[in-house]
């Protein structure tokens, strides 16, 4: 029986049915470009997120992009990021012209810290880009009071980490501008590219409504130079109708990682995904960390069960920033993150009987 790493299911039951009936209203509308439907979602889920401000974009790169722009982040300046992240935090730094600053994550959350962040600011230093890395939310409190006592702004990354919390306040609403993937695997997920970004400022909303839209303040009148990155309006139908089922799904996927927790504890030299107190965990991945994880994977695929490395080789490392001039002993929790990491199948209507057969070869392999 072969266990895919992710597939889209009909969970909760019905949800497929749902959205096809969402799309087939969108497309009667034929308002397929900034139409009502993008409004509807930036409605709901600014209503969602308990923040004023929702602005729909093309996909989570862009909403970085916007974000960092949207805030006058550019040339001179450097950003404060985790050297552990996927390649497009990184790459929407360097995208406005700022310059990445790659700093050690927590070794048990993954995440930045308050005190790592303090310990790597100089006057230099504009932004902080926390990234809710597997879907734990980062301690957003502490890195606020970090960031407001050295006047910095901040940019969440939430592309992994929709509906998790910090304490009772969602992720990507501490931030001054918060950056959402809706890929199709996300926790929300559309059936495409799909991004957006939230604020509690009308005017950084008031400056992404117009960059997404070739600066653009009225029909063919530009007060700046812009980029077209809009919502497509089925992606933003489908979106609504996944955004009344995100509870469920994210309960369904934090269902699915306890029974992870509880059938792994104590299994070979595997550590398993610590959740920081106060910070929620809404399991977009389920990364396990062992000294032999090639030897683990390969275990898997044997057995047909599909798993994937997040992330195999860390920025830093990568020939495209090498300029950063930074070397692998320069980062050693990063490296040995990806060194060790991986990510286990986990995802909405997963069924017991394939979790199972995860469980079964993982201490199978351990024995």
């Amino acid at each position: 029986m072969h266990v895919p790493f992710f597939e889209l299911r009909d969970f909760p039951e019905g949800l497929e049915a749902s959205i096809q009936e969402k799309v087939a209203f969108t497309l009667a509308e034929k308002r397929f470009v900034l139409g009502p439907a993008v409004t509807a979602f930036e409605e709901e889920f600014a209503q969602y997120q308990n923040v004023p401000h929702v602005v729909g974009v093309g996909n989570g790169y862009d909403a970085l992009v916007l974000s960092l722009k949207a805030l006058g982040i550019g040339e001179g300046d450097k950003v404060l990021l985790p050297g552990n992240t996927y390649i497009a935090t990184i790459n929407a730094v360097q995208q406005v012209g700022a310059t990445p600053v790659l700093v050690e994550p927590d070794p048990e959350t993954y995440n930045l810290t308050a005190a790592g962040i303090a310990k790597a600011i100089t006057p230099d230093v504009k932004a902080i880009l926390p990234v809710h890395l597997y879907g734990q939310a980062c301690d957003m409190e502490a890195i606020m009071e970090v960031a407001n006592q050295a006047g910095l702004l901040v940019v969440e990354d939430c592309a992994q980490a929709h509906g998790a919390y910090v304490g009772g306040q969602k992720v990507g609403t501490f931030g001054h501008a918060n950056a959402f993937s809706f890929y199709p695997t996300k926790n929300l997920g559309a059936y495409g590219d799909a991004g957006g970004v939230t604020t509690q400022s009308e005017e950084v909303a008031d400056s992404l409504r117009k960059y997404r839209n070739y600066g653009q303040s009225e029909r063919y009148y530009y007060d700046v130079v812009g980029v077209n990155s809009r919502l497509d309006s089925l992606q933003a139908a489908i979106l609504s109708v996944k955004l009344k089922h995100l509870h469920a799904l994210n309960l369904e996927r934090q269902r699915l990682a306890k029974i992870y927790l509880q059938e792994l504890q104590g299994v070979g030299d595997l550590v398993l995904p610590a959740t920081q107190a106060g910070c929620g965990h809404v399991y977009h991945l389920f990364v396990v960390r062992t000294s032999r994880r090639d030897a683990l994977q390969q275990h898997l695929q044997a057995k047909e069960i599909t798993t994937l490395i997040h992330y195999p080789v860390p920025a830093h490392l990568q020939p495209s920033y090498a300029h950063l001039n930074l070397k692998a002993g320069d980062l050693p929790i990063t490296k040995e993150l990806a060194n060790t990491s991986l990510s286990l199948p986990l995802f909405p209507g997963m069924t017991e009987q394939e979790q199972s057969l995860v469980i079964k070869a993982v201490k199978q392999f351990f024995a």
